[in-house]
């Protein structure tokens, strides 16, 4: 096969492996969450902290969901980095964002985080504060989870079928299972634009 037929291959692999269960688990924490009046913390770095920003928008859009990614704020995460240090980022924004049991973090990450071998220490410090603070924790991460999986409470893993292709699937599948969770009817409050343009079709 070719490259594009190969990777085609892989994605639906990955989409038939994907935890179904476990994603209706996670939209429905995300309604109560909202009912709740809490608010929503996106970590991620590199790709994943990209992704970060468009799932900011669309939780807060579409799921009417407070949402936040400390990343959109690049002064205060490169002041942190700066003077601070690279693995205070997030624990540091939950303190000053007095995060608290009514909020959630929900992790954007290829491999969830690994103190050990020092692989995005400031997901891990930033769980140990949610921890700490009592939120809950969530997560879409590849591998096997990571710390994510170790301490989150609904984590939905993005199967391995490549080990050479790890982070394109993961990070590609990051999205996939947001925009699952946004257009969930347990979630979605305002419907998309062309969609809700196809809806008032005279």
């Amino acid at each position: 096969m070719t490259h594009a037929q190969t990777y085609l291959e892989q994605v639906r692999q990955i989409a038939a492996a994907l935890d179904a269960p476990q994603i209706e688990q996670l939209a429905h924490e995300l309604a109560a969450l909202r009912e709740r009046g809490g608010r929503l913390f996106l970590l991620g770095v590199g790709g994943s902290a990209a992704n970060c920003s468009h799932a900011v928008n669309d939780f807060r859009k579409l799921a009417g969901i407070e949402t936040y990614s400390p990343c959109d704020n690049v002064a205060e995460l490169t002041a942190r980095t700066n003077d601070e240090g690279w693995p205070t980022v997030f624990e540091g924004w939950l303190k000053v964002s007095r995060a608290n049991e009514r909020d959630a973090v929900l992790v954007f990450s290829v491999g969830g985080g690994d103190a050990a071998r020092n692989v995005s220490p400031n997901i891990v410090r930033g769980l140990d504060e949610a921890k700490r603070r009592g939120l809950k924790i969530f997560g879409i991460v590849g591998r096997d989870g990571g710390y994510t999986k170790q301490v989150g409470d609904v984590v939905v893993v993005i199967p391995t079928v490549d080990a050479s292709a790890i982070t394109p699937h993961a990070e590609a599948f990051q999205a996939v299972v947001w925009h699952c969770l946004v257009t969930h009817p347990a979630v979605l409050l305002q419907a998309n634009k062309w969609e809700g343009l196809a809806a008032t079709k005279p």
